[in-house]
């Protein structure tokens, strides 16, 4: 049944929230809600005075009349915005958050689970981990996730579990009225497994203005490893708000592949990971293209718990027209975390007079035997390189995407997948030639 919100969304929630307490959930998931609620209540949005979202003003967003839990037909729906050439990959799709069957497929994938998080309570890797990482920060809207969500997906990969293919999910945004969608993930990695998992953001055509709030769990257990990519590609009427928490335990690898394109008029990521175990390894790589007046903002923690564990974080912004990219990278090393090597860079390319960069990286170390750096660079498109490539016969459309794809290498080659980095790298190029 579809629900309107009348006036702004938090006058309303109040209400959604009651009617959400008559469901036949177990009494612990109605406790979990229950605080979560509180402690949403007592906090509110997020405001420019929040130092967190000092750069990202989220009134315009929230200040509105929405549709929420939208019937949509999904009959011939057209995903191709989706496809990336040369990928093979197992296909999970959501629509506004709902995970659609008919369009997914996970053939014969023994060891893998794949379910509507609503239909996951009674799993155990359910009951031992939701809730337990992300709702440990002190963050409003993971708050309100936890109390209001109503999609989303629960996946297991099973002890020693080598998934042979990527995993990739496909989150699509459809509606012809104004809509408000919460999606809960959470996705368990038990020890040994190994799974590549690709999450591309799309908006099919004719689409009204949308908004999401959607929080993914993710728990790497011991020896296991994850190769996670994130493809915003969606169109100008959506944005979003991302929370990703992601716990590791001992000789576990995770892998952050953060991409976003000229499309979704503003997008919001927190990517934390906590290194709680000894021989612990995580890296984070964004690369962010923006156009027109885009804003996108990053913000990571990297928090280093235990001794002997290895972090690599490297983001890079191309504003162009007015956009505006935010990173805030934070790195904790606690008094317990010695022998850390934990890495930070933040390089930004600004191409045009309006574009513009709000950069903070952070670094807090409580222990004494560490070796750790951060550091960020800020510059404009370089027009001697530029005139050096058009002497030499290039073009300027050629010469430009051949600079920012320099640029960008550091990070792009490091991509796990080839499919996937070529994808990426040929966004770049479409990114830079729109005109």
């Amino acid at each position: 049944m579809s629900t309107t919100i009348a006036n702004s969304l938090f006058e309303q929630l109040t209400s959604i929230f009651q009617e959400l307490e008559v469901t036949n959930e177990p009494s612990s998931l109605k406790a979990i809600r229950q605080e979560a609620f509180a402690k949403f209540e007592k906090q509110g949005f997020p405001t420019v005075k929040n130092e967190e979202w000092k750069y990202t003003n989220i009134h315009s967003l929230i200040n509105k009349t929405y549709l929420l839990n939208e019937d949509v037909d999904v009959a011939n729906l057209d995903l191709s915005k989706a496809d990336i050439p040369e990928l093979d990959a197992h296909r999970i799709v959501l629509i506004n958050g709902q995970y659609v069957l008919a369009f997914s497929s996970l053939e014969d994938e023994v060891g893998v689970t794949v379910k509507p998080i609503e239909e996951a309570v009674e799993e155990a890797n359910f009951q031992k981990h939701f809730g337990q990482y992300a709702d440990k920060t002190d963050n409003a809207l993971v708050a309100l996730n936890t109390a209001l969500y109503t999609s989303g997906i629960y996946l297991s990969v099973g002890k020693s579990k080598v998934v042979s293919k990527p995993l990739h999910i496909v989150h699509v945004a459809t509606g012809g009225a104004e809509f408000f969608s919460q999606t809960r993930n959470l996705f368990v990695v038990e020890a040994n497994a190994e799974v590549e998992i690709v999450e591309s953001f799309i908006t099919l055509e004719n689409t009204a203005k949308n908004l999401h709030n959607k929080v993914t769990e993710i728990f790497v257990d011991e020896n296991a490893k994850v190769q996670h990519y994130y493809l915003q590609v969606a169109d100008a009427v959506s944005n979003y708000i991302n929370h990703t928490e992601v716990y590791q335990t001992k000789y576990s690898l995770y892998n952050n592949y953060n991409c976003n394109f000229p499309g979704a008029a503003f997008v919001r990521n927190n990517i934390n990971v906590r290194l709680d175990a000894e021989n612990v390894e995580s890296h984070l790589y964004g690369i962010n293209l923006l156009a027109d007046k885009q804003l996108v903002d990053n913000h990571t923690v990297v928090d280093h718990l235990k001794p002997h564990c290895e972090s690599y974080e490297w983001y890079k912004n191309i504003p162009q027209d007015e956009s505006t990219a935010v990173f805030n990278g934070k790195i904790f090393v606690q008094l317990d975390a010695q022998k850390t090597n934990a890495f930070q860079q933040n390089n930004n390319m600004l191409i045009g007079d309006k574009s513009t960069v709000y950069t903070k990286p952070q670094l807090e170390i409580f222990a004494d035997d560490v070796k750790c750096s951060h550091g960020c660079t800020m510059g404009q498109f370089d027009d001697d390189a530029l005139f050096y490539l058009r002497a030499r016969g290039i073009g300027e459309e050629s010469a430009r995407i051949l600079l920012v794809h320099a640029f960008a290498f550091d990070v792009t080659s490091r991509f796990n997948n080839e499919s996937v980095r070529n994808y990426v790298e040929d966004l770049v190029a479409k990114g830079l030639d729109r005109k």
